[in-house]
């Protein structure tokens, strides 16, 4: 006699997920639901969102469909349907849901992502407990560089001791790259549509093809890869970084929008300058094909001045600690330059202009200008980069000021 168990609307039998296709959302917010959400339901999965948002995941339960809208020309809209949500912060329904899925995801933010963790550490002890021997796999899209350990080890810090065999036997944690645009959207909860997004066509999510257990799910979109971490550093210093000298020295020009940003012929050859640092760095140190690469360049830049996105410069360059940190997108980029023999001028450019970025809405821009206007520049790129005295990014960066100034005083005059 065959022994069913009823989790969630979906029946399966016990010790086999074979006849069930479902997928586990971590995240319904602008990565979810506009960019993994469609690659899930294009490759045939029913998607299950987990937020920790009551409105958003009731409009889902409501709606049990959303539109996706590409900024293209012409315009496209994708349905996106099949699709349900659960309460992030109900754990026992979250972890039946991880239970009975083929494939999980988490684009919930660095810093929530330790929350997620008791969650799925109670889904493993479910399928454990029900002998599923199928392997799941957790695709991470987060912005932080060895996220699969840092959430493996959250993980199992919730699980007995007796799983964590299972655990590396059965689960997979797989890192990805997150290159698609996906501008910031309107939270009017008064909107009779809050649960579509506006997001770019491009569709590709590079993926550590060494991570999977078990067989390589064929979802829409994955691209599992080799090298993974040449496609994590190159996520780093050529589009993280670019976005981020665009959106600096756009600001200084008081421009409203990327693409306005990218029409202005200083910023786009001082951004494309900088890709093409970070560009020689990353050739000369992983060996990737050059000519492949500057048709990358050419193709980001393209995109990231796409009219249609209506992308905002205070996006792109709101939490200017984070991003000029040590390791991060500016400076990990010139230290990366310096490294593999390449001076990042225009590198260190971005960096200056940075330091600029006085947005009034964005705390941290506040605190990096009272540290500018308390100790001075120097201060500013010990406390928030751990650029010593004698670090030559650093002197660039000083040496560069006085170019920076130029270029703000230009701005004012011009929006004044």
């Amino acid at each position: 006699m065959c022994n069913f168990i009823y989790i969630s609307y979906t029946y399966f039998i016990k010790g086999d997920l074979k006849k069930l296709k479902k997928a586990l959302q971590f995240g319904a917010g602008n990565i979810g639901r506009g960019f993994i959400g469609q690659l899930f339901h294009e490759s045939g999965y029913e998607v299950v969102f987990v937020d920790v948002d009551e409105y958003l995941v009731s409009n889902i339960n409501l709606r049990q469909r959303y539109t996706i809208r590409l900024a293209c020309e012409p315009a496209e809209q994708i349905t996106i349907t099949n699709i349900r949500a659960v309460n992030a912060q109900d754990i026992e329904k979250t972890a039946e849901e991880f239970a009975s899925a083929r494939i999980a995801c988490t684009a919930v933010g660095v810093n929530a992502l330790p929350k997620v963790a008791p969650a799925i550490a109670k889904g493993i002890e479910l399928r454990a407990n029900r002998s599923v021997i199928e392997p799941i796999n957790i695709i991470i899209c987060e912005n932080l560089r060895d996220a699969d350990s840092f959430l493996r080890e959250q993980v199992k810090s919730f699980l007995p001791s007796n799983l964590h065999d299972y655990m590396y036997a059965n689960i997979g944690f797989v890192m990805s790259v997150v290159a698609r645009m996906v501008p910031f959207q309107s939270q009017d909860r008064n909107s009779d549509d809050l649960i579509s997004v506006i997001v770019e066509p491009y569709k590709i999510l590079p993926v550590d093809k060494s991570a999977f257990v078990g067989q390589i799910p064929n979802i829409v979109g994955f691209e599992p890869r080799d090298n993974f971490e040449a496609c994590v550093d190159d996520k780093l210093y050529t589009h993280n970084c670019g976005h981020a000298v665009a959106a600096y020295l756009g600001y200084l020009r008081g421009h409203e929008f990327m693409y306005t940003a990218l029409s202005d012929p200083l910023v786009r050859e001082i951004t494309y300058a900088a890709m093409a640092e970070t560009g020689n760095a990353l050739i000369k140190h992983y060996g990737i094909d050059a000519d492949e690469h500057w048709k990358h360049v050419d193709d980001l830049i393209a995109r990231m001045a796409n009219r249609g996105l209506g992308d905002q410069v205070v996006r792109v360059g709101r939490d200017p600690i984070r991003k000029l940190g040590r390791n991060d997108r500016l400076v990990g980029a010139a230290r990366f330059c310096f490294e593999n023999g390449v001076f990042p001028e225009n590198v260190c450019l971005g960096i200056a202009a940075a330091l600029f970025f006085d947005c009034a809405e964005d705390p941290t821009a506040r605190q990096i200008q009272e540290i500018i206007e308390n100790n001075g520049y120097e201060a500013a790129l010990e406390q928030i980069s751990g650029l010593s005295e004698d670090d030559p990014i650093r002197k660039t960066v000083l040496n560069l000021i006085p170019k920076i100034q130029s270029i703000q005083g230009a701005r004012r005059s011009r929006i004044g």
